[in-house]
């Protein structure tokens, strides 16, 4: 499993930041459970990457516009069942049902 910075670091208090000599935000780190990298450069390129636990790398986005999303997704709730529709043809009433 890849480390972060802080663990690598053994750093404990946390949110754990690194900043450049003009003090913009390149690192930070709220926990050993995620942390983003984000870096700006002359013509004000960034980019940011999300981690799990595990280190594995769930987000990616670009300054460029690419996303690669894949953090866990909230369970959807589930919805009610709509009545079946009813049509009626030449005088008699038939119930559409999915199938």
């Amino acid at each position: 499993m890849k480390k972060t910075i802080a663990q690598q670091l053994g750093v404990t208090d946390f949110p754990f930041e690194i900043r450049d000599k003009r003090g913009n935000l390149i690192y930070h780190e709220r926990d050993h459970h995620f942390w983003q990298i984000s870096g700006l450069d002359a013509k004000t390129f960034w980019a940011r990457w999300e981690y799990d636990e595990k280190g594995n790398q769930i987000y990616f986005e670009n300054y460029y516009g690419k996303i690669i999303d894949n953090r866990p997704k909230p369970a959807l709730e589930a919805q009610p069942k709509a009545e079946p529709m009813t049509i009626e043809i030449d005088g008699k009433k038939y119930k559409l049902i999915e199938l």
